[in-house]
């Protein structure tokens, strides 16, 4: 029996840059034929929902930006819910200060007084930003808040550091954890992809390349999961397991 709804991770899954994966524009174009509500959910938090609609009509998919659902846009919902009227600083990317600005957060530069930092992949990271980080959560009264916890992502010359891998380091140096992580599997992100759907839980399915992520964000949260071996490897949280794996997407409809 066909899902209520199906949640699609976008890289290593639907997309490999600006290619459709082998079978993917099929199984999106099944999905629409049987009047199944579809989101597309990345833990890219660079790039705002819209900016994907160009991306996937590349690859000769017709999205809605309404459609797809981004480790930024958890991070933005995060932070107007719990930290509307605080100061919030950013080691990450000028577009996800430019979401964040545009979602009237008050974003200033890390050498002022902050009370939240938010840490994400950031292609310029520095020592000298980790020195202001370490800093700043020395007062243990400055929320730390990541974007999303991948360590590694896919990219044309194969896959690279992540925003986990900046966390990480920050967590480090600061001896402390993240306070949030907003992206997959979030109950941020869980509670996101929930909202979209006017179904149960168990009558949604979650599709995705990675265990530790996309998997975990549907066994979490009670919905069906397909691992789909088109993308990144990684390893699956302790009692996370896949209810079927596919090796094309396409495989994902037999029996429909």
């Amino acid at each position: 029996m066909p899902p209520r709804g199906v949640i699609f991770d976008i890289d290593g899954t639907v997309l490999q840059g600006s290619r459709a994966l082998p079978g993917a524009a099929a199984t999106v174009a099944t999905c629409r034929e049987a009047a199944i509500p579809i989101r597309f959910v990345t833990n890219n938090p660079t790039v705002p929902p819209a900016a994907y609609v160009d991306r996937f009509a590349t690859a000769g998919i017709d999205v809605r930006a309404d459609e797809v659902l981004t480790a930024g846009t958890a991070t933005v919902r995060l932070l107007r819910r719990d930290h509307g009227d605080e100061t919030v600083g950013v080691i990450g990317a000028e577009s996800l200060r430019e979401q964040l600005r545009a979602a009237a957060l008050d974003v200033r530069p890390l050498g002022e007084e902050l009370e939240v930092l938010v840490v994400s992949i950031d292609h310029e990271f520095h020592y000298d930003t980790l020195v202001r980080a370490q800093a700043l959560l020395a007062d243990r009264g400055v929320r730390f808040i990541g974007t999303d916890p991948d360590m590694v992502i896919p990219a044309a010359a194969g896959a690279r550091p992540g925003s986990g891998a900046i966390i990480h380091a920050v967590a480090g140096v600061s001896g402390r954890q993240p306070d949030a992580i907003c992206g997959k599997p979030s109950p941020m992100m869980q509670s996101m992809v929930l909202e979209a759907f006017e179904a149960p839980p168990e009558s949604l399915m979650v599709v995705g390349d990675r265990l530790d992520t996309d998997i975990a964000l549907g066994a979490t949260a009670d919905m069906q999961t397909v691992h789909v071996t088109t993308g990144v490897a990684s390893e699956a949280p302790a009692g996370v397991t896949p209810d079927r794996t596919i090796d094309r997407l396409d495989a994902l409809t037999d029996g429909w």
